[in-house]
């Protein structure tokens, strides 16, 4: 009976001292903060700062490269990949940088398998990512549940983005490069833009209320004479930029000017007014945010490289609840059919 009690004590001492080592007690930001990468401090690392690129501090330490961090719907938990155990795959980690694990058990044998680009399912219960065979140059978009940890192939494509409502993901696929959202209930595809338009629109972001999309594109033609042996046209890479449109493929609006670099990794902001890109200046890499409306653009990072973003305003926190509604919590019913 006193060893049950001594038990019961320490058990209650670890929660008490030790809550972080416990994701259920993570705690999620109580303002509006911005995940970013930057290598400021020699390698890539995970940082956060507030919207206005302010109180910028290091999340992650460690000598492999951390990046492409994602909030869950909530906000306790932190998505991420890291090459810190030999190659890119999915890491966990709690708001304030603790409790870092490995999602996915270590490969024993050697595998040509990298995973990338991770998107949280609106009820935090699935991702979606592009799972990379590097050695046959394939790339493909899976889907596992957070317990489960099976992977499911969903589409040929990477840059998956799941709409908050849980019914589809935005991606673009290998084929022609149009940005396209499945229904990842029944696989029913549609492109987002006419398919007269070109390809290369990439790395989709959603408004959380789910009517707009954000992506990197180019919309300018390559010479139809042009050779592969050619190489592309000088400064034409440097074109691609940010765009925003409806989820019917209405108002196609460009942010961004084509002047200067490429701008990329474009990210809304949860109340849809601002969306963060990445783009070169001074030959190094900075976030900047340009407001929707009045195309006003902000600097947020000077130092070093730094890259990417993903918005969490906890005035626009998803609750973590069943919601028979959507695709995330069908996927193991369909799976059976």
């Amino acid at each position: 009976m006193r060893i049950i009690r001594l038990l019961v004590l320490f058990s209650f001492n670890l929660l008490i001292l030790h809550v972080d080592v416990f994701p259920v007690f993570a705690k999620a930001p109580t303002t509006p903060k911005i995940l970013f990468t930057s290598s400021r401090d020699g390698n890539r690392e995970i940082y956060i700062m507030n919207p206005d690129g302010s109180e910028q501090i290091r999340l992650t330490d460690h000598p492999g490269n951390d990046l492409n961090a994602v909030w869950s719907p909530t906000g306790e938990q932190i998505l991420f990949i890291s090459d810190r155990d030999g190659k890119r795959d999915l890491y966990l980690m709690n708001p304030d940088g603790s409790n870092i694990r490995r999602y996915f058990e270590k490969e024993r044998k050697r595998s040509f398998t990298l995973r990338d680009d991770p998107t949280w399912s609106p009820d935090g219960k699935q991702i979606a990512y592009t799972r990379i065979n590097w050695d046959k140059d394939i790339y493909a978009i899976h889907i596992t549940n957070l317990e489960e940890q099976e992977e499911n192939f969903l589409a040929n494509g990477r840059y998956p983005a799941w709409s908050p409502d849980g019914a589809e993901i935005a991606y673009t696929p290998l084929e022609d490069g149009k940005i396209t959202l499945i229904d990842v209930r029944t696989g029913a595809q549609k492109r987002i833009l006419p398919r007269k338009e070109l390809g290369g629109q990439l790395m989709p972001s959603w408004s959380v209320s789910g009517g707009k999309l954000t992506f990197a594109w180019n919309n300018n033609p390559l010479p139809p004479d042009l050779k592969q042996e050619d190489g592309l046209p000088e400064g034409w890479a440097d074109k691609r930029t940010i765009y925003i449109v409806n989820r019917d493929g209405t108002g196609l609006q460009q942010l961004v000017d084509e002047a200067g670099p490429m701008a990329r990794r474009p990210e809304l902001s949860p109340d849809g007014e601002e969306v963060l890109y990445t783009q070169e200046i001074k030959e190094r890499d900075q976030i900047f945010k340009v407001d929707v409306r009045s195309g006003v653009r902000t600097q947020l990072t000077h130092i070093s490289w730094n890259s990417g973003g993903d918005w969490f305003d906890p005035v626009y926190a998803l609750p973590v609840v069943p919601q028979p509604e959507l695709l995330t919590t069908t996927w193991g019913e369909v799976k059976k059919r």
